[in-house]
């Protein structure tokens, strides 16, 4: 009687990608941050595509005109969420390294709220991978905004928009 072994498939580990995540008070220029975290990363000569998201303040919201916000975060907590939406993301495409920056504080309109830079080979798994990990920023990151209205009002914002203009559209797949 032969007797054979179970084979179990074999697992390996993804690649750890290398990534930057930093929560800032302080105001930011998100072009000459790509640009001095790629100038240092080690990976010159294995990217083809770099996409970025840069999300700046508006001065409307749900129709009202507002004035600034402030944005609240949970430290440690959500930079470990951040950290595990770019693993997710570099489960399903091939992410060379990615940067994030978050301000949190007072904002106020034409500020640079978030950039989201991410780095592959090719400019398809950049695209994509960078709106997977700005949508699920936005929907999972435990970030809280209060808004200052132009009336004196303040108010919570209570969920995202869609990210489209035409807000009754659902593109989250």
């Amino acid at each position: 009687m032969l007797k054979t072994a179970m084979k179990w498939p074999s697992f390996r580990p993804l690649p750890a990608v290398e990534m930057q995540i930093k929560i800032t008070t302080l105001d930011f220029n998100p072009w000459q941050e790509i640009q001095a975290y790629q100038a240092g990363n080690t990976i010159a000569g294995k990217f083809g595509a770099t996409s970025v998201f840069v999300g700046t303040m508006r001065d409307f919201n749900q129709g009202d005109e507002v004035q600034g916000m402030t944005l609240e975060h949970y430290p440690g907590m959500t930079e470990k969420q951040l950290a595990v939406i770019v693993n997710e993301a570099s489960a399903q495409w091939p992410v060379l390294d990615t940067l994030i920056i978050h301000k949190v504080g007072d904002i106020f309109p034409n500020q640079p709220i978030v950039v989201v830079a991410v780095w592959t080979s090719h400019r398809g798994d950049a695209f994509d991978a960078c709106r997977y990990i700005m949508e699920a920023l936005k929907a999972k990151a435990p970030f809280w905004k209060k808004e200052q209205l132009s009336t004196q009002q303040n108010r919570w914002v209570e969920k995202n928009t869609n990210g489209y203009a035409n807000d009754t559209k659902d593109y989250t797949g």
